[in-house]
């Protein structure tokens, strides 16, 4: 490990009990955006080693408060002895089969998740073109589970000014499981086709930005689509 800034965010992870250091970009996003609300229910996707689980956690505030933590990766994930608690759970699972309806259960009574959030990234091949089209569909899987794949289909169809039949033909069942004023969070890499994405989000929520955080290693392309505020 070498250079400045890494040395300081892999040391300071290892000073206050944080798996990794991806910790500090999370605590960058709450410290800014307020994302996770005391007593809120967190979806975290692609979750290993845990480091947001545990950042996650501690942003619901105290147990009292309520909230719940979902964990879930293609790795079984053990639940972070620190900052942690009872509210944390982790499913060992692939994003990419899991339905809506699976997702929705682990919710706290089945209504869906105030935050979902997406680290989610692909085995890195070197090659520029075909990592971050694997990282924007990982991306896409992420927004589809939130605001549902009938509206995705519906928005594409807007945006590429062509009418659109999606929307006719979905029922309540096809509704993503991010509740309405929701926040949503999703690891891009950076492409020429990075922006596109950002065009497909905005619709459905009242504020988009993007971030790339300072603990953010800088020979990394990761950027972070922060979704504010789901629309009804």
């Amino acid at each position: 490990m070498s250079g400045g800034a890494p040395d300081f965010f892999y040391r300071e992870a290892q000073r206050l009990g944080y798996l990794a250091r991806s910790a500090f970009k999370l605590l960058q996003m709450q410290q800014q955006h307020r994302l996770i609300k005391p007593g809120g229910s967190v979806l975290d996707l692609g979750c290993a080693p845990g480091a947001w689980l545990q950042v996650a956690c501690q942003s619901l505030g105290p147990v009292k408060n309520g909230g719940a933590v979902v964990g879930v990766d293609l790795k079984k994930v053990k639940v972070p002895n620190v900052y942690c608690d009872s509210r944390v759970q982790t499913v060992c699972a692939d994003v990419m089969k899991i339905s809506r309806d699976q997702a929705r259960v682990l919710s706290p009574n089945g209504k869906g998740f105030s935050v979902i959030l997406s680290d989610m990234c692909p085995l890195v091949s070197g090659i520029t073109t075909k990592d971050a089209a694997l990282s924007a569909e990982l991306g896409m899987r992420a927004l589809g589970l939130a605001v549902g794949e009938a509206a995705l289909a519906h928005l594409d169809d807007n945006i590429d000014g062509q009418e659109s039949s999606h929307h006719s033909r979905s029922g309540a069942h096809e509704n993503g499981i991010l509740l309405p004023g929701g926040n949503l969070v999703i690891k891009l890499l950076e492409s020429e086709d990075v922006q596109g994405f950002s065009k497909i989000c905005k619709p459905c929520f009242k504020k988009t930005s993007w971030l790339r955080p300072k603990a953010t290693r800088s020979s990394s392309r990761e950027i972070y689509l922060i979704c504010q505020g789901l629309k009804k």
